[in-house]
């Protein structure tokens, strides 16, 4: 393998990865305006009282006088209120009685993945909070349906069909609200259905908060809280908003109109979907409100706004569960791209590899029912046979820009004065020899989207979250013992020096030697095991063509290098 183009590839990574870590990607506005604007949805946030979780005594008295988590306003006092846990199969919910609000949504699958609590279920609402209720503005009036007082339709339901439904109905002053939540018992999705009497006849805005973030399931929680961001999704494609990269006490508002809006951890996902995009019904704005923390941002207030008409009558989707590919498509709108791989600039490309790399992991392991540790070894070595006819295209190229060295080194000592004419007769030679100066590079760049959409994949995906394997108790987490990782960064040594073997001393290639497994592995220590396992065997893997390569190249030195002497 060409020294160069090794170099050229392990730079790209690093360029390519180590951004991620240190970029800010704030919250622009995507895609095109329509409905309330910017200015409306702030100068009417601070009105939507913040969630509270059932039975939490609120802070009466003027709304100054008290502050929630985030420093906004809570609502009065409410009246008591009941919760009603819905079963749908896969995930529990628990309703308030109080808004209709979301108090907590249990994913049964999953466990949690912190220390001490590694026997509960995944839980995705936050402590002391709630999702949806909201207010909604029609005319001159402010209609506080987070407060309605409702009355239910069953005190607790099981799901046995799709569509069944769980009604609450409830009076705000002398309007009348009924709220329809029908469910789907094999999806981690509902449908929210209702009517308001009494709205305007130039309709109104229904504003619903979306909670502080998702509650931390993780162990490794400094990772989750890196992947916190809401998403935004206009005909355009998909958008992130990362919320580390909010200003404290800052409010961040973007305009649509957007199919969807989702807030994201690392593995978990609430989102609201318009009811019927198809219809034109969009949703139109988001806010979020960072916290106020001097130090900095850890959570976000998400609220998004959706038009209703003079009937009162309106509709949105809600999914609230695990950021599995398959059930994200099901939903359609491309949901999938809700957690999207990369940032700006990269996300097209790497997206176009990532979904069917981790297709092909998925089938591995369900089809061939190997373990994920498996499948990662077993795609490692698939991806150099893959790759193999790429690098011995590399390699001849190599080794017929070596033959002619000595030719090019006489046309330098020749037209070193002359760049024009070297130029010249560099390329004359080129052709006359039929060497392609590029040829040595082009292999080794052309699977680097495939590298980079590999690296999202294995450090995003929530089907390697709490596989074990080996010693590596979760191949989504670092090594606890570091030894995936010096493997790796000693394999990448071995791969260098097995491809040095008859090349010319060079004291640059002998310190990159050392130095870039030294700064990978560093690099590498707390990425996820399943990450490192990759690296690693595809870097064994590599040994043996590169030793053959190696070879090759020794056995067509000893004549260029006897031909070299001789012109000297």
């Amino acid at each position: 393998m060409d020294r160069k183009a090794l170099l050229a590839v392990m730079l790209m990574m690093v360029i390519a990865i180590v951004p991620s870590f240190f970029l800010k990607k704030g919250g622009q506005a995507d895609g095109r305006t329509g409905g309330p604007g910017a200015d409306t949805v702030q100068s009417t946030i601070s009105a939507v009282p913040a969630p509270q979780a059932p039975g939490q005594p609120a802070a009466g008295g003027q709304a100054g006088r008290a502050t929630d988590a985030l420093g906004l306003a809570p609502a009065p006092a409410p009246a008591a209120d009941d919760t009603i846990a819905v079963r749908a199969g896969l995930a529990t919910y628990e309703f308030s009685t109080r808004g209709g609000r979301l108090v907590q949504a249990t994913i049964e699958k999953y466990r949690m993945t912190i220390p001490g609590r590694k026997e509960e279920p995944v839980t995705l609402v936050k402590p002391d909070t709630a999702l949806f209720g909201g207010l909604l503005v029609t005319g001159r009036d402010t209609i506080r349906l987070g407060d309605v007082t409702f009355t239910a339709s069953a005190p607790a339901l099981t799901i046995q069909q799709p569509g069944d439904a769980l009604v609450l109905t409830g009076q705000a002053g002398t309007r009348t609200v009924q709220l329809t939540y029908r469910f789907e018992p094999a999806e981690y999705r509902f449908r929210v259905e209702g009517s308001v009497t009494g709205v305007d006849a130039s309709g109104g805005i229904l504003f619903l908060p979306l909670g502080a973030g998702i509650r931390n399931t993780e162990g490794d929680s400094a990772t989750n809280f890196q992947s916190a961001a809401y998403v935004t999704r206009t005909l355009e494609g998909a958008t992130r908003h990362d919320i580390a990269s909010l200003d404290a006490g800052e409010a961040d508002t973007v305009s649509g109109p957007f199919d969807w809006v989702a807030v994201k951890s690392k593995y978990f996902v609430t989102a609201v979907l318009a009811g019927d995009s198809a219809a034109g019904a969009r949703l139109s704005a988001v806010q979020a409100i960072a916290n106020p923390a001097p130090e900095k941002v850890v959570a976000a207030r998400v609220t998004v706004t959706l038009p209703v008409p003079a009937s009162g009558r309106f509709a949105y989707e809600v999914y609230a569960g695990p950021m599995e590919y398959g059930r994200l498509a099901r939903v359609g709108r491309e949901f999938d791209d809700v957690n999207p791989y990369g940032w700006p600039g990269f996300r097209t490309l790497i997206r176009f590899f990532a979904q069917p790399v981790r297709a092909l992991l998925v089938w591995m392991h369900e089809s061939l029912t190997l373990s994920y540790g498996l499948v990662l070894i077993a795609f490692g070595i698939l991806v150099r046979v893959v790759l193999w006819p790429l690098n011995q295209k590399a390699m001849e190229a190599s080794m017929a820009m070596q033959a002619i060295q000595p030719e090019l080194e006489a046309l330098k000592a020749r037209y070193g004065k002359d760049p024009q004419r070297f130029q010249q007769e560099q390329v004359k030679l080129f052709k006359e020899r039929n060497v392609n100066p590029f040829g040595s590079c082009w292999p080794m760049l052309l699977p680097m989207p495939i590298l980079l959409a590999l690296f999202f994949v294995l450090q995003y995906s929530i089907e390697l979250r709490g596989t074990s394997f080996l010693w590596l108790p979760d191949l989504s987490l670092a090594d606890p013992f570091y030894v995936v990782p010096i493997v790796m960064g000693g394999s990448m040594w071995v791969l260098y020096k097995v491809g040095q073997a008859g090349m010319p001393p060079n004291p640059q290639q002998q310190m990159m030697t050392w130095m870039m497994p030294i700064m990978m592995t560093v690099m590498f220590l707390n990425f996820s095991s399943g990450l490192n396992l990759y690296y690693a065997i595809s870097n064994i893997a590599s040994i043996p063509q590169q030793w053959l390569i190696a070879r090759a190249r020794m056995r067509a030195g000893g004549p260029v290098g006897q031909r070299a002497a001789g012109k000297s």
